[in-house]
């Protein structure tokens, strides 16, 4: 039986038996070879293991230095990435940019921002309990979305800041065939800061070839006093044109929440109802795990990082893909007009295709990445 099981799947077929074979690589074992872990012996912890020597947690790190990009993963066979873990120290998380390439594609089937990656788009901690991404504390970053390969797969990681970058990774995977109809894994970033007025957001386009879209992470930064999330995503597939196959009914309609994420909203007039409020929820398909409010001194703007996983219903096309969302407020008029918002948007767009991979738009500078 093959080990690529899918991650709909869980506990239904763990019992069941398997030819494929487990690797890991990590500072300890950077190819994952079989009998190859903790043998370093002069690793950036040999000095705490100077009493102990070998085998005694020499190498549990690596450090990226400025400019540079360090290969986390070369593995050559077929089978599937299952799970990664990942904490960093120093540098930035914006500017520490992840990148997949598959089956020796030139062209990254993932490129995004490490924080944005893991749903931590302001370069602060947030606790993340969803089936794909889990945050835990301590700043420990983990995805378990499945990432298929069948000839090679390369994972790197390139540090634009002026900080020295220590990174703590694992990268668990199993070797093993990969059926005929197994979609390779992307991720997409973008950023737009501010929004033109009266553009619609783009989270998503150029995508060609048949695959899935699964998933969506925003991070919001409001530009403006009052609710910012009116809008609707929209879908456009396999040869929409002006108007979409799937139209959402508002923002915090798609990420599965209701009336601003404020639960005082609704219940302001009971006696014992809730203060008004943005609430924060992380859930394994959708959440809002992040606000970050204004401090009334230097923290002026309001910020918000969402997600939304489309495991249970993902969105299926046969050609080609784009996905949009509009950014719309109110007016303070009497007669209750939108307003067309000029906010600060990063996104990632989750999901799966067959290759070859389409050139993603150029990763913009350091500068216009930066959180600020």
């Amino acid at each position: 039986m093959s080990d690529f099981n899918g991650l709909g799947l869980h506990l239904g077929n763990l019992s069941r038996l398997s030819d494929a074979r487990t690797r890991s690589i990590s500072p300890e074992n950077f190819t994952g070879a079989r009998g190859q872990g903790g043998m370093s012996t002069d690793g950036p912890a040999a000095h705490a293991a100077r009493d102990l020597g070998q085998g005694w947690k020499v190498s549990p790190y690596v450090v990226v230095e400025p400019g540079a990009t360090f290969t986390l993963a070369d593995i050559e066979g077929s089978g599937a990435i299952q799970q990664i873990w990942m904490t960093l120290a120093g540098g930035r998380w914006r500017h520490t940019i992840l990148r997949a390439y598959w089956d020796d594609q030139d062209q990254p089937s993932v490129e995004c921002p490490a924080g944005d990656f893991f749903a931590c788009g302001w370069e602060r901690f947030a606790q993340v309990s969803s089936l794909a991404v889990c945050v835990n504390p301590g700043r420990a970053f983990n995805c378990y979305w499945e990432m298929p390969f069948r000839r090679r797969a390369r994972l790197t990681l390139t540090n634009l800041s002026d900080e020295r970058l220590v990174v703590y990774y694992q990268i668990n995977y199993a070797l093993t065939d990969v059926p005929e109809d197994a979609a390779y894994f992307h991720a997409q970033f973008r950023r737009v800061n501010p929004l033109p007025y009266k553009s619609v957001y783009t989270i998503l386009e150029g995508v060609r070839g048949a695959g899935h879209y699964v998933g969506t992470y925003l991070a919001w930064g409001v530009n403006n006093n009052g609710w910012w999330g009116e809008g609707e995503i929209k879908f456009y597939l396999d040869g929409d044109d002006d108007f979409p196959t799937i139209c959402g009914t508002g923002t915090e309609d798609y990420f599965c929440g209701a009336y601003n994420f404020d639960p005082g909203l609704m219940e302001r007039k009971l006696p014992d109802g809730p203060p008004s409020g943005y609430q924060t929820f992380t859930t394994p398909y959708a959440g809002m795990p992040q606000v970050i409010r204004p401090d009334g001194v230097y923290a002026a703007q309001q910020r918000f990082g969402l997600y939304r996983w489309h495991v249970m219903d993902p969105i299926r096309f046969k050609e080609d893909l784009r996905v949009t969302i509009q950014a719309l407020g109110w007016r303070t008029d009497k007669d209750r007009r939108y307003l067309p918002l000029q906010d600060d948007i990063a996104s990632v767009a989750f999901w799966y295709q067959s290759l070859p991979t389409a050139p993603f738009p150029a990763l913009p500078d350091r500068d216009y990445l930066e959180v600020i």
